[in-house]
């Protein structure tokens, strides 16, 4: 009679795993949306991003999926144009009918397409360091914010280096409001800046720059150049004899000069970054080997490459935790605060009030002959900032960006 019950109990068993597999496989795979440059100005810096999400994916369903459901990555080329970023978000959330879009290398792009997926109520992850403020319940951010860069950065700087500080900046709203952010901490800090210069996309020439420069003659030099016309600026300063210390929250995480450009171009260049290769960690180099053994060819792996390998994986959790892709689920699951895991920079989470990403920050110092040493580094720095001038997308979703001087603190809001 026992062996009767065993085998009753083993057969519901069985159809139980058998009827949950159907229903996994009549819901269909999830799909997600990829729209990153893969040609293009920021083609370098971003290959390695669609590689990471492609990496993840196919962990995640060598191990069975998520959900029991098989994840299904529909990419496009964004081609470093904030106009294919509109039609390509438009096209992935209504004719591709995605559960998600990992989309965004410039903040440019991000704004661009930003609206479309507020309009559509989709959701999106944005795996890029950026100048930071994004209050919006329809995007998760991974990439490091001013909070965790600037903060640590600037105040370094000025105690190793002096007070005096000379920023060039894209011109755009990435290096505008990252400039924005310098300024106010080294103001706070008691120091002056030597100078400001926002330089447009494209331009490849720096001639008048570093005469600026030389002139000003500042104890460092804060550079948030972006893209591979931009990067130009390094060799020809080291060609004009230009050799002050360097700080940036961008260079080398995101485009490894260090490596693309011959020392000792990048020489006395302190970097915050969340990542790069060069961490070593166990968990860093395990994270470093399984990569070459899928991407043999991959020149470097940087920061926001981790940072998207990551988000596929913290959204796993959010659906299984929410037994759904629906948006709102998913948000009530991230409202709880502990949407965690242990990544390759070390543990992070998701804080609930802003749905951007803590991070481990290492001070990356690009040595004479472009080796990487860490002479500093902050565990588990919050991305606070937002929480503290009024951003609650666990109350209201004001779908806006805020800056250090508009935002609802400022504004008595």
């Amino acid at each position: 009679m026992q062996d009767r019950a065993s085998g009753v109990l083993a057969a519901l068993g069985t159809l139980l795993l058998l009827s949950g597999a159907a229903i996994a496989e009549e819901k269909g795979p999830i799909k997600m949306g990829v729209l990153e440059d893969q040609s293009g100005d920021f083609a370098v810096a971003t290959i390695g991003k669609v590689h990471g999400i492609q990496l993840a994916a196919d962990e995640i369903n060598a191990a069975g999926g998520i959900d029991g459901r098989k994840l299904e990555l529909d990419i496009y080329d964004t081609q470093s144009d904030n106009r294919r970023y509109q039609e390509f978000m438009r096209r992935v959330l209504q004719r591709d009918k995605v559960d998600v879009v990992f989309a965004g290398f410039s903040s440019a792009s991000r704004e661009a397409y930003r609206p479309i997926v507020d309009q559509f109520k989709g959701l999106a992850f944005y795996n890029n360091q950026y100048e930071g403020g994004v209050c919006d319940a329809n995007m998760i951010v991974t990439g490091a914010v001013p909070e965790q860069q600037f903060s640590t950065l600037i105040p370094y700087m000025m105690e190793k280096f002096g007070k005096n500080v000379y920023t060039i900046a894209a011109d755009y709203n990435f290096g505008q409001i990252s400039a924005e952010w310098v300024r106010d901490i080294v103001k706070e800090n008691g120091g002056t800046m030597a100078g400001e210069e926002f330089i447009p996309l494209g331009v490849s020439q720096f001639s008048q720059t570093i005469q600026n420069i030389q002139k000003a003659k500042p104890d460092f030099l804060v550079t948030l150049l972006v893209g591979t016309a931009q990067a130009s600026y390094y060799e020809q300063a080291v060609s004009a004899n230009l050799h002050v210390p360097m700080a940036s929250s961008v260079n080398v995480g995101q485009g490894y000069e260090h490596k693309r450009f011959k020392p000792p171009s990048l020489a006395n260049m302190y970097v915050t970054t969340n990542w790069i290769e060069e961490v070593d960690n166990p968990a860093s180099k395990a994270f470093v080997e399984k990569w070459h053994k899928k991407f043999p060819d991959e020149p470097y792996i940087n920061q926001e490459a981790e940072n998207s390998y990551i988000a596929v994986y913290l959204y796993k959790q959010m659906v299984e935790r929410a037994h759904s892709t629906d948006h709102d689920a998913i948000r009530k699951v991230i409202a709880e605060g502990d949407v965690c895991m242990d990544a390759p920079e070390g543990h992070v989470c998701i804080d609930p009030k802003s749905q951007h990403m803590s991070h481990t920050i290492y001070l990356a110092k690009v040595n004479e002959d472009h080796s990487i040493s860490f002479p500093k580094v902050w565990d588990d720095i919050k991305p606070y900032w937002l929480g503290e001038v009024g951003c609650d997308l666990t109350k209201e979703n004001p779908e806006a960006q805020y800056t250090p001087s508009d935002n609802p603190k400022k504004s008595g809001g």
